[in-house]
């Protein structure tokens, strides 16, 4: 390509231009080929604008790249990704500051605008500038409860979070310490569950008599976990179950839609759920040899798991001069515990899930999940992902990320960070605080062993969460569909389990 000519200060900015346009060309023709439904990596400098709010800059980059000749179609892939996140961003970021203040006046009547000002200087109300203008997260009013307990106590109608039972210790942490300390085993107190999940897909959403096409995540076969899994039927009938070596497992269905009418798919399902836990003696823990089959779980894996330099300052702060992996392990645990929960901007909008993590001062239990798996990976100590949907036996469920790590001589453990340290009774053993670093409960279904992966068969358009699958996928010939134009739902039934 030939140099243009330049002269003076406009054309020494045009020559800047030129430079950056044509840096941006170089980077997008060499991205290597890359899967369907996951968008190829994008060029740093427009990813970095758009994390700063710089939409009107972003968006002239992305034109200029999108108009150089040669764009080979992954590059452009990954564009256009760039510019739908930007499209989810404001999705996820839909308050001003007027609204995000009526929100809070509802269960605090008499807020002041200095209490506001005060939380928002904080950092307890998450928000973006983009373009100039301040916009908040949609959830950051009902997060702030769970940041704030100077907000909680100010609330007219003081109602507790609706948190699963799982994290508070009960009688089926006990029964599988026990279980596991009395029969010498680690997986324990199964629970049988029956499963249907539907995707239901808006009415006119897709033209009437187009093709919709849905994946409806589907359990793994993990042996000592979950087993004994059974397809009971689908709607529509017809259907492909992506096989048992795919890391995001999948039903996958087609139906053309109606006019007026929305699309419904379903998958119905039953699988026996172990818990586990393992009795770990931290003076027996070793090093663990990185074979060829652990390496990949103690590296690198951008653009979420990054060893950037405030992860490895985090390391350090945390972890000081231990060497016992366990013992790390515990400690970087604990630290990541104390990270408050709350509700979650779209993970497919985030640049690096675990460095949002370590700075946003909250997260959720992927957040977290991929925050502590970096850490551990980057202590030398293996660990990788596991995500889907806990449920109970009264009417609590939701989808729900955790992982495991690898301490020689036990193996893979398990670990939920989120539900992190459970707070023994004057009766209980000290060691259950630490149940969900080595142990887990019976009441999960894992759709996942590993996130950003692709689905099978791949979707032709980029996922509407590029990260995990949980609440499903679903596309046509025009487009991915986001979760604007499609609700999901899950309904099930404890059963006895086989052999109790």
């Amino acid at each position: 390509m030939a140099m243009p000519k330049v002269r003076g200060e406009n054309g020494a900015r045009r020559m800047r231009g030129w430079r950056v346009r044509a840096a941006w060309l170089a980077l997008l023709l060499a991205l290597p080929a890359f899967a369907g439904d996951l968008p190829p990596p994008a060029p740093a400098a427009i990813v970095a604008q758009i994390d700063r709010g710089q939409f009107r800059e972003a968006e002239a980059a992305i034109a200029a790249a999108l108009a150089q000749p040669g764009l080979r179609p992954e590059a452009r892939e990954a564009l256009e990704f760039q510019r739908e996140r930007m499209r989810r961003i404001l999705l996820d970021f839909t308050l001003d500051a007027g609204q995000a203040k009526a929100r809070l006046r509802k269960p605090i009547p008499d807020l002041t605008d200095a209490e506001f000002a005060r939380w928002d200087a904080a950092g307890l109300l998450e928000r973006m500038t983009i373009d100039g203008r301040t916009r908040y997260f949609k959830r950051a009013p009902s997060n702030l409860f769970r940041l704030s307990a100077e907000a909680r106590a100010r609330r007219a109608e003081q109602t507790p979070f609706d948190d699963t039972p799982m994290e508070t210790l009960n009688a089926h942490h006990r029964e599988a310490r026990a279980e596991a300390l009395a029969g010498g085993r680690s997986s324990v107190a199964p629970r049988r569950v029956r499963v249907t999940q539907t995707v239901t897909v808006k009415a006119d959403a897709v033209p009437a008599g187009e093709t919709v096409r849905a994946w409806i995540p589907y359990p793994q076969e993990l042996p000592g976990q979950q087993d004994d899994l059974r397809f009971l039927a689908s709607t529509p009938a017809a259907h492909r179950i992506a096989p048992a070596s795919a890391p995001q497992r999948t039903v996958y269905l087609e139906q053309r839609a109606q006019a007026g009418q929305p699309t419904v798919f379903s998958a119905s399902y039953e699988l026996t759920v172990h818990a586990q836990y393992h009795a770990i003696d931290p003076a027996k823990v070793v090093r663990a040899t990185i074979t060829p089959e652990l390496r990949p779980y103690v590296e690198e894996r951008p653009p979420h798991v990054v060893y950037t330099d405030d992860l490895r300052a985090f390391s350090k702060r945390v972890v000081g001069d231990e060497t016992n992996p366990y013992r790390i392990a515990r400690k970087l645990f604990a630290a990541v515990d104390r990270i408050p929960w709350a509700g979650a901007r779209e993970y497919s909008t985030i640049s690096n899930i675990s460095d949002y993590a370590l700075h946003a001062g909250h997260a959720d239990c992927g957040q977290q999940t991929l925050l502590l798996i970096a850490l551990l990976r980057l202590n030398g100590i293996p660990a990788r992902w596991q995500s889907g949907w806990i449920y109970s036996d009264g009417d609590y469920e939701d989808i729900h990320d955790w992982g495991q790590l690898y301490l020689a001589p036990y193996g893979w453990v398990p670990m939920d960070v989120t539900f992190g340290q459970l707070e023994p009774g004057p009766q209980d053993d000290p060691a259950l605080r630490w149940f969900y670093l080595g142990g887990l409960d019976a009441y999960r279904v894992a759709f996942n062993r590993d996130w950003s992966r692709p689905l099978v068969p791949a979707k032709q358009y980029p996922r509407s969460d590029t990260v995990d699958s949980q609440r499903g996928e679903v596309e046509w010939k025009g487009g991915n569909l986001y979760y604007d134009q499609w609700d999901y739902h899950f309904a099930w039934q404890v059963l006895p389990a086989h052999g109790s």
